[in-house]
């Protein structure tokens, strides 16, 4: 048992460390939201989403969507397309626009829009379906659900961290360059993984 919750840990830290699009929308709201309990749902949807998402890979429906052939290309396609326009509503907004967005966000948008970067993000998703739900299979029982529960767990507090880092950076940067570099970077680094994600698409064909 305490095997799997290791390797459960430690994949879910391999896993969830590089700093990808639905990690950069929880850091951003962290930074942007003018209290912390503000930035809540989009915690609780990010860390729901990683966990139903986990569940599915392990208990293997998700392996047996992705094994029809059609799937997997349209899931590539819609999130390369995603990916493209986040990144570039990214690259064109200044801090102020953001924060003032951010403020008057609702809650619904808020937990819709942190719904997209979680399910939309075909990199994360093939992850995360791959990656655990392969190296699930060594496991049984209760063994496998332990293996999910500790990977998951980590996605919990993961996003808990990001959201509170980007709330001490945002009370620091008062000139809001911190955050327009922040913004520059993220983007182009959306902009890489719907590239990559373009190249591994074109060479399934």
């Amino acid at each position: 048992m305490l095997e799997a919750i290791v390797h459960g840990i430690l994949l879910a830290f391999g896993l969830i460390l590089p700093l990808g699009v639905q990690n950069i929308f929880v850091f951003n709201q962290g930074a942007l939201q003018p209290r912390f309990r503000r930035v809540v749902p989009v915690v609780l949807t990010a860390a729901v989403c990683d966990t139903l998402l986990i569940a599915a890979a392990v208990g293997g429906i998700s392996l047996v969507l992705l094994s029809v052939e059609w799937v997997t290309p349209i899931v590539y396609g819609a999130g390369i397309l995603f990916l493209c326009i986040m990144g570039w509503k990214i690259w064109n907004a200044a801090p102020g626009e953001r924060d003032r967005e951010a403020r008057v966000l609702s809650l619904k948008g808020q937990v819709g829009y942190a719904l997209s970067v979680s399910l939309l993000n075909p990199h994360a998703l093939l992850d995360t379906v791959g990656v655990i739900g392969t190296n699930s299979l060594q496991y049984t029982g209760a063994e496998r659900w332990a293996f999910a529960a500790a990977a998951a767990g980590i996605s919990w507090m993961w996003f808990l961290s990001l959201a509170a880092a980007g709330r001490v950076l945002g009370r620091l940067d008062s000139s809001g360059r911190v955050i327009r570099l922040l913004n520059t970077v993220s983007a182009l680094l959306i902009w890489g993984i719907a590239v990559y994600m373009g190249v591994r698409l074109w060479r399934s064909f």
